[in-house]
């Protein structure tokens, strides 16, 4: 016969989850939107639109799936497009340099 706290954990499991899933999904989504606000301030639109957009769009993704409280997946996203907006600084901040500025 099974305990209680062995029928229970389960349900602890997933419900705990689902909160620590919003926090981390809330945390690298305010990272991820400051990186690109960072990107398109040094001008990456023009100078590294790939990374930029790509970036911006798999933002866009994750407030999608966050809305849809697919957490894992937002996250996800929202790693990616922290890593490209910092592709997309990096090849603004050359960019810049190259020209002189």
């Amino acid at each position: 016969m099974k305990s209680l706290a062995s029928l229970l954990a389960p349900a602890v499991l997933a419900l705990s989850s689902t909160g620590c899933g919003g926090s981390l999904y809330a945390i690298n989504a305010s990272s991820a939107a400051s990186r690109i606000e960072e990107a398109k301030e040094l001008g990456a639109e023009q100078t590294a639109p790939y990374e930029y957009y790509y970036a911006k769009a798999h933002l866009e993704q994750a407030q999608v799936d966050a809305a849809e409280a697919s957490y894992g997946d937002a996250v996800d996203y929202a790693e990616t497009a922290e890593e490209y907006a910092e592709k997309a600084i990096k090849l603004a901040k050359e960019a810049a340099k190259a020209a002189g500025r």
